[in-house]
């Protein structure tokens, strides 16, 4: 009984695992996707908008970034390496547009805005923790894959 129980556990985290790395791969990978098909509202654009320096180079290097490391993520292949990136990607975004609005727009409005943001960077954290998971490519190829000891 007890060994049904612990492999149904098992088997039901493998497949969080892999909700998380659908969740976070398909935004990034449709996000990076954007910035090249709407590069005015979205890419050079937006980045020339709040600031970012360069933005007709570092715009496309984002998409490019989103692109590469969101398909990683859905694959589950070198998923712990492409979370890193994708971190630093995400932690800028809330800076440069949420965190300096945060005196103009007040707490409950950035809250408000920041949500989206936020759940990218938690779900990212989690695959940087755990890796992709026994139902990805890390895993059929033993790419750094230790079950967790708690």
């Amino acid at each position: 009984m007890a060994s049904k129980m612990s492999e149904a556990w098992v088997n039901s985290g493998a497949k969080a695992i892999v909700l998380i790395r659908i969740l976070a791969g398909w935004v990034f990978l449709s996000e990076g996707i954007q910035k090249f098909l709407f590069p005015e509202a979205l890419g050079a654009g937006r980045f020339t908008k709040i600031g970012i320096p360069w933005p007709h180079v570092t715009a496309p290097f984002v998409g490019v970034v989103e692109i590469v490391c969101g398909s990683l993520l859905l694959a589950g292949l070198l998923t712990r390496l492409a979370s890193i990136p994708l971190v630093i990607d995400i932690c800028v975004a809330l800076y440069t547009t949420k965190i300096v609005t945060l005196p103009k727009n007040g707490i409950w409005s950035t809250l408000h805005e920041a949500r989206t943001d936020v759940s990218m960077l938690l779900g990212l954290l989690f695959l940087l923790l755990v890796g992709g998971g026994s139902w990805s490519l890390d895993a059929s190829f033993g790419a750094g894959q230790e079950p967790a000891h708690d």
